[in-house]
């Protein structure tokens, strides 16, 4: 199977580092020209908990896309959220037909936006639960231990073939399996998401400090909540987020059993290794956030479906209130948070 890459930033890269490594046939395609030239020059270097590999990989400039010559079977567009038109039509350009398929390989619900560009009938997604960052050009670090790394579904929940072929490859990173439930794990990631990312992005604090500091923690449960609210209001139930059931969540942020759901969310914080959320990685790097995309949505879902959501909408109005690029992470950011929680 010939599978392209559109967008090699952390995940993008680990993926096509080690399926590189396993002898699959990937090219990474990417708009940053100092990593492109970096994996040309040296390798791929992965690190962290994937161990210690430079890894030689096809990688390609975006301008350089027209020079692909055989089309890819798989396309899995990893690129942030708002670039997510463009880089589909990208990878439909070169795919094969009639059974080229491109693989939803995001954060944020993106399926129906990739679906309305490719067709629905060649579009999978796939709900990411591995963790990575990308701190310099042409180095990648895996950042989590986790027993499944990928959870691949048809739109339609169907369990196919070609969903299973894909998952099959995927083992070659981490533990891969076909979900029947896409919409209720894509709403799972998007709660996490919503936890970890813009709170990492406004303190600075890590993927592991954000769930074992008492006023993040408490802070995120509130947003969990709001997101399980809203998914479950547009018809789908949520997969256990950090592996706490949905329903622990909702009534530890109105204080049944708070205590107990913070303890199993220090626990699974101890069993991360490090590592930065994507969105304080973009903070980091005067980068555009997918914030809109994250809370953003939620906030938007559920004004339409007239379900309260101050969390999410008051971390989008902090991000909404910084210039591109003058963002600064600091835990003082967090204090107006901190204020709006319960007792």
């Amino acid at each position: 199977m010939r599978i392209g890459i559109i967008g090699a930033g952390a995940i993008g890269s680990v993926v096509g580092g080690l399926l590189s490594k396993a002898g699959r046939d990937v090219t990474l395609v990417d708009q940053w020209p100092e990593h492109v030239e970096a994996m040309r020059r040296h390798g791929l270097r992965l690190s962290g908990t994937c161990g210690e590999h430079t890894i030689a990989v096809k990688a390609l400039h975006i301008h350089e896309a027209q020079t692909i010559r055989e089309p890819f079977d798989a396309a899995f567009v990893a690129v942030k959220s708002y670039d997510t038109e463009w880089a589909t039509q990208l990878a439909v350009a070169y795919l094969g037909d009639p059974d080229g398929v491109v693989v939803d390989f995001q954060n944020g619900l993106n399926d129906e936006r990739v679906a309305a560009v490719a067709g629905r009938e060649r579009t999978l997604g796939c709900v990411i639960t591995i963790g990575a960052g990308l701190y310099e050009p042409g180095h990648a670090v895996r950042t989590d231990t986790s027993a499944v790394g990928f959870k691949i579904g048809e739109l339609d929940g169907s369990d196919s073939e070609r969903a299973r072929a894909l998952a099959g490859i995927l083992n070659d990173i981490a533990p891969a399996r076909v979900t029947t439930n896409l919409q209720g794990e894509r709403w799972s990631k998007l709660a996490i998401n919503c936890m970890a990312n813009p709170l990492a992005g406004l303190s600075g604090l890590g993927s592991a400090e954000v769930r074992s500091e008492p006023g993040p923690r408490r802070i995120a449960i509130q947003i969990a909540a709001e997101v399980i609210r809203v998914g479950r209001a547009v018809g789908h139930e949520v997969e256990p987020i950090f592996g706490i059931t949905a329903q622990r969540l909702v009534d530890a942020a109105e204080g049944r059993g708070l205590e107990d759901v913070e303890a199993d969310m220090v626990a699974g914080a101890q069993r991360l290794s490090g590592g930065r959320p994507s969105l304080l990685q973009d903070v980091l790097k005067g980068r555009r956030t997918e914030i809109e995309y994250l809370n953003g949505y939620v906030g938007a879902q559920g004004l339409k479906l007239g379900i309260a959501t101050p969390f999410n909408d008051a971390v989008v109005g902090i991000y909404r209130r910084q210039a591109l690029g003058t963002l600064r992470p600091d835990p003082k950011n967090l204090e107006p948070l901190v204020r709006m929680l319960p007792g």
